[in-house]
């Protein structure tokens, strides 16, 4: 038995910098040249260069794919060894490969843009272009949001050690800041503020609390660096928005996402609707854990469940396996297959980066699985989540690259899917535990917790920092009133007195990632999207699964509405369905209170 596995990335090259490797850079670097030169060289398209510019758009997608394949290996060799400096300066290359991929998109904008119907219609219709048609014209739209092509190329080289530069400092300051942790004891620890939140779900408040006010202490230090980060993004964001065009920095992130307007505004319409049945559910995790009200350390406690568990990984898989057998034989084979050929990274040992991910080559159609096994049901609900995204990019296997650019609205979905799979299936399992059936259901409340409270909290202040910033740099001091006021509007009656966390804006990666903005709004939609999604597989059983694999494989080909309706024959632009999809969660909640009763003596 072990506490888990290594991959195998010789499939994608056989050794680092080795001869394989050194060539597909080589023509990679040789591939963008060439693709530039002649891009920049070709008129817009009209009736005489047709030919030409499918040439280049089908180049533009070879590259594209090329980038997926050499960001799947580096992204991997680098979170799996964080000190190997070798494998660190490659990731810069990468970046310049990003950029590089950036520019190709914009020369396909800058040609399609100002076509004449006519032209951009019979463009369409040739027959090598038909699987693209989705993203062709979404580029043209796209293009009418742009700048001329000299400053898009210079936006883009910018980007590298400007706007990114940013994210990269912030990165570097948070990797380095520490914290005095007081133990209940009397001990005193420097300890890395990346362990902040973790401690923070301790089972002990005393504990949770020490962590949320000394881990604070500690970004009191830095918040005049991460508040010129969080501005210098903003702005870079808010003027290049302007620029192209834009009405509403929203437009942006809704782009991003493939979502409307409409289905944003329905979605958190139905989160409001829904608000009483949400205060319950927090009161009933409240009352789990022996509290009245919620602070800002309580949102991801755990219950006091030593029975509940503490797996092998071979355990783990098996659990994995059960469940998706259970309820989706055709996923649970690719699960196992995606075992045995070494997928998966699971193994936790030193230099090897937190968190987790799936990452996917559209060259050699596989993907790799990354995270660290500790033996927690936790640890089992990331594999189930990871799996899903790698089952995902399978459901998609062979079709056009482009087609396989899916939104992260849409990414999200079937990652949660697949937990709630999982989920069911331990419930499910008349041999598991009280004790572990009720682990499950505090996931579950934990999730609804972070879906319809924490991530709506971020969006809020997001949405009105972005609206302040547009006037101006905005100081730490409002920075943190933002935030606190963002917590109270969300949490209402159940926000504890002082509770909230003024320096949220600043603990959170999230507000610095440089490749999307508004990192948030997309995981509560692909949450409520799979709880929709579950609720329709409870009702129709396993006719469900051929929608639910249609959905999959045109999420990277229409916007993300057109894509439900198209499939499941919902509209998602509508709160309905979102007001159903938060209130099939009742019966969880009420497991959950009648499992505290029995479990805890509550």
């Amino acid at each position: 038995m072990s506490n888990g596995v290594v991959w195998d990335m010789s499939s994608l090259f056989k050794k680092f910098n080795g001869p394989d490797m050194v060539k597909f850079r080589n023509d990679m670097k040789k591939g963008f040249a060439e693709f530039q030169k002649a891009a920049s060289t070709t008129a817009p398209l009209n009736a005489k260069n047709q030919a030409k510019w499918e040439k280049l758009f089908l180049d533009a997608q070879k590259l594209f794919a090329g980038c997926s394949h050499y960001h799947t290996y580096i992204d991997c060799i680098c979170s799996a060894d964080a000190s190997n400096e070798e494998y660190a300066k490659e990731a810069a290359v990468l970046s310049l490969f990003d950029a590089e991929e950036l520019k190709d998109e914009m020369y396909l904008k800058m040609a399609f843009k100002n076509a004449s119907d006519k032209d951009f219609k019979a463009f369409l219709a040739r027959p090598k272009l038909a699987a693209n048609k989705f993203f062709i014209t979404e580029l043209r739209e796209n293009g009418k949001r742009t700048m001329d092509s000299n400053l898009e190329a210079l936006a883009s080289d910018l980007s590298v050690d400007g706007f990114h530069t940013w994210g990269r400092l912030y990165s570097t300051v948070s990797g380095k800041l520490n914290f005095d942790m007081h133990y209940p004891n009397g001990k005193v620890i420097e300890t890395p503020i990346a362990q902040c939140r973790s401690l923070m779900g301790d089972p002990d408040r005393r504990v949770r609390k020490a962590a949320f006010e000394y881990g604070n202490k500690a970004w009191e230090t830095v918040a005049d660096t991460c508040a010129a980060c969080i501005n210098g993004l903003a702005g870079n964001r808010l003027i290049l928005a302007n620029k192209r065009g834009y009405k509403n920095f929203l437009d942006v992130a809704l782009e991003q996402a493939r979502i409307s307007r409409k289905t944003l505004d329905a979605m958190f319409a139905a989160l409001e609707e829904c608000k009483p049945f949400i205060m319950k559910m927090a009161k009933a995790k409240a009352k789990a854990v022996g509290l009245k009200k919620l602070a800002f350390y309580d949102w991801e406690a755990p219950l006091d469940l030593p029975d509940a568990g503490n797996f092998t990984w071979e355990e783990a898989v098996k659990i994995v396996e059960n469940s998706f057998k259970l309820a989706y034989p055709k996923f649970c084979e690719f699960f196992k297959s995606a075992i045995k050929n070494k997928w998966v990274d699971s193994e936790p040992r030193a230099a090897k980066r937190p968190g987790a991910f799936c990452t996917t080559s559209f060259i050699n159609d596989e993907s790799r699985i990354f995270m660290s096994y500790t033996g927690s049901l936790s640890d089992i609900s990331t594999l189930a989540h990871e799996s899903g995204h790698a089952y995902h990019s399978e459901v998609m296997k062979g079709m056009a690259p482009y087609c396989q650019k899916y939104p992260m609205t849409l990414a999200e979905t079937a990652s949660t899917f697949s937990e709630m799979i999982l989920a069911n299936g331990i419930l499910n399992d008349k041999k598991a535990s009280d004790a572990l059936k009720l682990s499950v259901l505090t996931n579950s409340v934990n999730d609804m917790i972070a879906y319809m409270l924490d991530i709506p909290t971020r969006f809020k202040f997001e949405k009105a920092f972005h609206e302040e910033r547009q006037h101006g740099e905005v100081s730490v001091t409002r920075l943190k009133e933002i935030m606190s006021e963002a917590m109270r509007n969300s949490f209402g009656e159940m926000q504890e007195k002082g509770g909230e966390n003024p320096y949220y804006w600043e603990s959170k990666l999230h507000f610095y990632a440089t490749d999307v903005t508004f990192y948030n709004f997309p995981y509560t939609f692909g949450y409520l999207l799979s709880s929709g999604m579950a609720a329709m597989f409870k009702e129709e059983g396993a006719k469900f699964l051929p929608k639910y694999e249609a959905f999959l494989r045109f999420t990277g080909d229409e916007m993300a509405h057109k894509v439900a309706k198209k499939t499941l024959k919902v509209d998602l632009e509508k709160k309905d369905f979102w007001i159903k999809a938060i209130m099939g969660h009742e019966e969880e909640v009420k497991e959950f209170e009648k499992l505290c009763k029995k479990v805890l003596k509550k």
